[in-house]
């Protein structure tokens, strides 16, 4: 009786253990299935946020020259061009660029680590791979890495003036590199700090812009539609005031000068020596054009003198008797191809 007793109470055991087992089993399924459905959902979601940003962008674009050359915020050169379309490209180049919050849901959580991420090994100068990137990303949201490595890109190189480019396709390994010739990142001996080239960049394009002199009334507009305030703590850059009047003024990249004979005492921006050294008109249009999305050539009469000013470059560099130099050194060939010939 007593062995009998033993073997019931063994099989009593049992299916309790089995009955565990299958209700764990289930419940299992039951949160993997609604991980699939959340993602389901999410992936929705964002196509359909693409959608309507991708028509809320104009079919085409048509260059035209501004009206006041001078004066002009035109970060647009859309056709029919109005002030209110210009203000509403910048508004589009805010919301893409400079988003106040990272945030607001689940995948621009991630987009947030994956930048910090990415910063980290730019400041250690080392490369990073998707299977580390992977790891920065929370499980439940592996499936959407391609838009967040997108969007982290984009973030990385409007905001802090970087380009992610790959390296070795089989790994999929990609270095950070600065999207301008511009050094002043470089400098920075502090770990922890952010870098700024991005709002440099923009800054430059501005006076750029502007026609060489920005009003200082001009730049701080536009920056506040980025969400960029004097006087108020920026979590990237800092205090923006002291870092472009002060900063960037002292390591020459910008020129702060009062406008003559103004009084109240009005100021403005001009390119600094180390500006024009380090990048050209060319190189920050063409940046300027990537964060739009669209064609350098279609900003105009800027892009013309973008081209004359390389061309001067060039030419300054070659020095004047380069052409004469030239010439010389092509000199000796010219029998030898004749020999050949007669040979």
């Amino acid at each position: 009786e007593e062995e009998g007793q033993g073997e019931k109470e063994e099989e009593k055991k049992a299916e309790k253990e089995l009955w565990e087992e299958e209700e764990g089993e289930k419940e299992e399924e039951e949160e993997e299935e609604e991980e699939e459905e959340e993602e389901e959902e999410e992936k929705k979601k964002l196509e359909k946020q693409e959608k309507q940003e991708q028509q809320e962008q104009p079919a085409s674009e048509t260059s035209r020259p501004p009206q006041s050359p001078q004066r002009s915020m035109a970060w647009s050169t859309s056709g029919g061009g109005s002030s209110n379309q210009d203000s509403e490209d910048t508004s589009s180049l805010q919301t893409s660029a400079f988003p106040e919050s990272l945030c607001r849901d689940r995948i621009d959580e991630n987009v947030t680590n994956l930048v910090h991420a990415m910063i980290l090994r730019y400041r250690l100068r080392k490369p990073i791979t998707k299977a580390e990137m992977l790891q920065v990303v929370n499980k439940r949201d592996k499936s959407q890495f391609s838009v967040i490595f997108k969007k982290a890109c984009k973030s990385l190189e409007v905001i802090c003036g970087i380009d992610v480019k790959e390296v070795v396709p089989a790994t999929h390994s990609y270095v950070l590199v600065n999207s301008l010739d511009l050094t002043y990142d470089e400098m920075l001996s502090d770990p922890q700090s952010m870098p700024k080239n991005g709002l440099l960049i923009i800054i430059l394009g501005m006076i750029f812009l502007e026609g060489n002199c920005a009003p200082e009334e001009d730049i701080w507009e536009f920056l506040n539609m980025m969400g960029v305030y004097a006087g108020r703590e920026h979590f990237i850059y800092g205090e923006p005031r002291n870092l472009i009047t002060r900063t960037w003024v002292q390591e020459n990249y910008l020129e702060y000068q009062q406008v003559l004979n103004s009084d109240p005492p009005r100021y403005q921006f001009m390119w600094g020596p180390r500006a024009h050294a380090e990048t050209s008109k060319l190189q920050v249009l063409e940046f300027l054009a990537k964060i739009k999305g669209t064609d350098p050539i279609s900003f105009s009469c800027w892009y013309e003198e973008a081209l004359r000013d390389e061309q001067e470059r060039a030419q300054a560099r070659i020095g004047p008797v380069g052409h004469a130099a030239a010439m010389f050194m092509a000199q000796p060939l010219l029998p030898q191809r004749k020999n050949e010939h007669e040979s």
